[in-house]
């Protein structure tokens, strides 16, 4: 059941990184701290590729903050396409959960 699980981790980590960056820039360290404490497990190469390709696809925005740990770091954020496709994702997830609650009922 564990793999079955795992699958479906797989497909939600998109719109989980979405969510974890409504409302506040983060860096992707913050990003994969968030998701962990949520106890969606994710691994940095993972996150970072998909965050790189959200950001290729117009879905997020990015500005270089100074850091007072070290280098510079990439704070991302939903852009307007993004917050679009995050309240798609929702929708359509509620959706499901309901679908689910209801059959066989």
């Amino acid at each position: 059941m564990e793999s079955k699980f795992a699958a479906m981790r797989r497909g939600m980590l998109e719109p989980v990184v979405l969510a974890a960056l409504d409302g506040e820039s983060r860096y992707a360290g913050e990003i994969a701290q968030l998701l962990r404490d949520a106890q969606f497990p994710v691994q940095d190469g993972t996150l970072h590729p998909l965050l790189n390709r959200l950001r290729r696809e117009g879905l997020l925005t990015y500005e270089w903050r100074e850091s007072p740990s070290g280098p510079p770091r990439k704070y991302l954020a939903l852009s307007d396409e993004g917050r679009a496709q995050l309240a798609q994702f929702r929708d359509y997830f509620r959706g499901l959960a309901t679908m689910i609650e209801s059959i066989g009922r």
